[in-house]
């Protein structure tokens, strides 16, 4: 671990390190930048602004070893300080007509927080004024300008007396001024809003807004910390609408980018007494800054200001090429913004064309633009960075001193990343993160939103929401085709880096129509969590997760919300979601039917008879288990009910319970087919009756097992018995490949409805005789999109989606199939809905593919060749 991040910002350091932006450098020249592998990087960030001349200046170090030389003092207070004085009247001089005095600060926060102490004192006012999407420093008053709930939040700001209006809306200002209009000590704005994006106001601005404030007796404060000292191409930013400030406040560039320092410009009538008495620091105006700040006022003014002329002429040009840029890509280019080399680019990737790809999802969570910016620098070597609270925008700030042909070589990189982005390359975007060989991605990115469908608003329509997640990595290529080109292993490595950056997000949306006419509209939600991540999590953490896509899903207008996957695993089926606001379902009582009814299905397309196998129930305890086994306990001559064989004790007494209710189920039927397991039940008697408690049906088991002959078996013995079963049935939590060749019956029928799988994939080359089938999938009626790629093909689902759906168009917004004991009720009555709706079984598959003819008859055949019948 990097001693950063072990001991200055473990959370910081964590976050460079998951985007690979953590790199040592180990020397700076000028516009360059040299890791400690001799790797040479062209910085374009100039630290926000804090290096106009570039790393370590000659000139600026010649001026702090001039200090060390003359033996002068570097901080003696009280007492008339020598260089303070000096830079002060330089700018003074410099400044616009009016600015008269200069308090000295150590940090462009700091000058923040004097200008409102000298505007509070100056107007007698307490309340402050400043702009939305603002930024001005991250101490307690700046960050209480500053518009950013996201900073503010954990130290309870902003205090009082702070309010916001939009920026670059003279019309807003005035009647913010005109509500309060003795309230106001100042009003603080940037000439460029730096971290709100690179926004420049509309002309006039800044001239209407100190009219404004001059009516209102309000300070005008421009805050050119960023924008100041030559980074627009003006020494000072607010000269291009020629207009003097009361206050106006400078850092950054001040200290020629080796030395802190900041200034608070201001004019007489804002500067007072008691201001200049009160307001002190010990550090502040100190020597060796100063000399260095006129050291840097000396090169940006030298030759007739000739390196602000350059950056005016670079910066046009690298606006200039950047919108050349912007009107080639559209789709990926919104917008290309500033000053100088105080330029923006906005990024505009969204689900209208870049549907079917991460790099919406990345956007939407402000992650697309670091990895821009982790991309030139791993592959480009070109240094950038985002803007603070402009989510989709990176800044291209280089320093003052940056040539044409270093503007042409970042051009170049900018290019290039512009060029990925618009082919929808999530993997050549990200495979720098696992540092793999360049891949040629082979088909196009879908264009357009595959289902761009939205709410209609109509009370008739039923709404719901779905949660899902990749349950394991094979899944991520179906949130992003560009990703098959990562081996498993590279994608485990993706993953662990991208899953704690992205938070639950919104997918797709799709509407469905009932065969009945009734319409339902539902939106999915991915939390990017793997099954194994989520089990691996605490608990309470995992909850959490699901609670997020939850709250999303509700605050998007959702009436019932399907939990799909693990995310019902980790919620114990629903019922550790405490108060969710909206109805739950966790499907599985469709996918109880649909289960039952693929295993007939297949058994009959066979040959096979139910009436006379054996079927091993695998994960029997669990919701799904358990019902499936009521349902099928009817229909077949022998049932095997296999637990958990971690836990063996606990397993026999919870198998016990299922075998307990299969048997007061049976009892209660009317009737049992010869040779049925029911009709073996019949036969051993002595059975209680329907209402007797539980623990009656057990004893009377119990003495059933004792005989030897009981077709109702409780086991944790997988492999002793699951060679036993005609058909095999796998509804477990476990990740686990618990079916393997070497464990199965000839002729076997596994029906696997884990996710994760629980069967092997080696069974499907090694048993051609064994039919692998994956339970729950469902035609949805009118096979509509559902807005993105499940794995399946267009208008199918899993039959917990389908299920979701079906109480939708009944409007049935009521918890339902939640918890471990599903009523058998339900599960019928939800049978009936999808008949009555016409939702139907989909073609049966196997492996996530569909059964193809070629595939029933290699069963066949393989079969027919041990068993001496004709294939067929």
């Amino acid at each position: 671990m990097h001693p950063f991040t072990e001991y200055v910002n473990p959370y910081l350091g964590k976050l460079l390190n998951q985007i690979k932006l953590d790199k040592s450098y180990v020397r700076g020249e000028g516009c360059w930048l040299w890791d400690e592998n001799g790797e040479q990087y062209l910085d374009f960030i100039a630290a926000y602004g804090a290096l106009p001349f570039g790393y370590n200046p000659p000139p600026i170090w010649d001026a702090v070893q001039a200090v060390r030389d003359s033996g002068e003092p570097s901080f003696v207070q009280p007492a008339a300080l020598g260089a303070a004085g000096v830079l002060a009247e330089r700018l003074v001089s410099l400044g616009p007509p009016g600015i008269r005095y200069v308090t000295f600060t150590n940090s462009g926060a700091e000058a923040v927080e004097a200008a409102l102490k000298l505007a509070r004192v100056a107007t007698g006012r307490f309340r402050v004024l400043s702009t939305e999407n603002s930024f001005h420093g991250k101490t307690l008053g700046a960050l209480s300008a500053t518009n950013r709930e996201s900073y503010q939040k954990a130290f309870f700001a902003p205090v009082a007396g702070f309010d916001k209006i939009p920026y670059g809306d003279a019309a807003a200002l005035a009647g913010a001024l005109a509500a309060c209009p003795n309230e106001y000590a100042a009003f603080i704005v940037e000439p460029i809003q730096g971290e709100g994006g690179i926004i420049v106001p509309p002309p006039g601005y800044l001239q209407e807004a100190q009219r404004l404030c001059r009516q209102y007796g309000t300070l005008l404060i421009i805050d050119e910390i960023q924008a100041g000292l030559g980074r627009t191409g003006s020494l000072f930013a607010s000269a291009y609408e020629g207009i003097t400030p009361d206050v106006i406040t400078l850092a950054k560039a001040l200290g020629g980018g080796l030395l802190p320092i900041g200034a608070v410009l201001c004019t007489a009538e804002a500067y007072t007494e008691e201001f200049a008495m009160k307001h002190s620091s010990t550090f502040a105006g100190n020597s060796m800054a100063c000399r260095a700040g006129l050291a840097a006022l000396d090169l940006l003014t030298r030759d007739d200001n000739a390196l602000l002329r350059q950056v005016a002429e670079n910066g046009e040009y690298l606006r200039r090429r950047l919108e050349q840029l912007q009107q080639q890509y559209p789709e990926v280019i919104r917008a290309v913004r500033g000053r100088g080399f105080m330029l923006g680019i906005e990024f505009g990737v969204d689900r209208a064309h870049f549907h079917g790809t991460l790099l919406t999802i990345m956007a939407e969570q402000e992650l697309l633009t670091p990895v821009i910016a982790s991309y030139l620098l791993n592959v480009e070597k070109l240094r950038v960075a985002p803007t603070l609270n402009g989510n989709n925008v990176v800044r291209i700030e280089p320093p003052l001193v940056a040539t044409r042909a270093q503007c042409d070589q970042a051009l170049a990189a900018i290019s290039r990343v512009v060029a990925v982005l618009a082919r929808g390359n999530t993997a050549e975007l990200v495979r720098h993160l696992l540092g793999v060989e360049k891949r040629t991605l082979t088909y196009p990115v879908h264009r357009t939103a595959a289902n761009p469908v939205a709410p209609s608003g109509e009370p008739s329509e039923g709404r719901f929401a779905f949660l899902m997640h990749p349950v394991t990595l094979s899944n991520y290529p179906e949130f992003d085709q560009s990703l098959n080109l990562f081996t498993r292993a590279e994608l485990q490595e993706l993953v662990g880096r991208w899953n704690d950056l992205l938070q639950p997000f919104y997918m797709a949306q799709t509407r469905i129509v009932s065969a009945t006419g009734q319409v339902a509209y539902g939106e999915f939600f991915v939390i990017p969590k793997t099954a194994d991540e989520l089990m691996a999590m605490p608990h309470r953490e995992a909850v959490a997760e699901v609670n997020k896509a939850l709250q999303m899903a509700r605050e998007r207008g959702a009436q019932i919300v399907g939990l799909g996957a693990y995310t019902s695993v980790v919620t114990h089926a629903g019922l550790h979601l405490r108060d969710p606001g909206v109805a739950l379902t966790t499907g599985n009582s469709y996918t109880v039917v649909t289960a039952a009814e693929s295993i007939r299905e297949a058994a009959a397309r066979l040959g096979q008879s139910l009436e006379a196998a054996t079927v091993a129930m695998v994960g029997a305890t669990g919701a799904i288990g358990r019902a499936t086994s009521l349902l099928l306990a009817g229909d077949v001559a022998r049932l095997l009910l296999i637990g958990n064989p971690a836990r063996p004790e606990q397993s026999r007494k919870r198998l016990l319970k299922v075998a307990a209710e299969i048997c007061r189920h049976l009892s209660g039927l009317p009737a049992h087919t010869p040779g049925s397991l029911g009709a073996e039940l019949a036969a051993f008697g002595g059975w209680p009756a329907g209402t007797a408690p539980a623990e009656a049906f057990v004893d009377r088991l119990q003495h059933w097992e004792a005989t030897g002959n009981c077709p109702l078996v409780i086991t944790v013995d997988l492999d002793s018995w699951l060679p036993r079963a005609d058909v095999v049935v796998t509804a477990t939590n476990s990740t686990a490949d618990l079916v393997t060749p070497g464990n199965l019956k000839f002729g076997a029928v596994v029906c696997d409805l884990s996710r994760p799988p629980n069967v092997s994939l080696e069974v499907k080359d090694a048993r051609p005789d064994v039919l692998v089938i994956d339970g729950g999938v469902v035609a949805v009626p009118g096979l509509p999109s559902l807005g993105w790629n499940f794995g399946f093909e267009q208008g199918l689902a899993y039959a917990c989606m389908a299920e979701t759906m079906m109480l939708s168009l009944e409007h049935h917004y009521e918890h339902t199939s939640l918890g471990a004991d599903l009523n058998l009720e339900t599960v019928l009555h939800m049978r009936d809905l999808a008949r009555r709706h016409g939702f139907k079984i989909a073609q049966l598959r196997s492996f996530d593919r569909p059964l193809s003819e070629a595939e029933w008859q290699r069963v066949l055949e393989a079969r027919a060749a041990v068993l001496g019948y004709p294939a067929g």
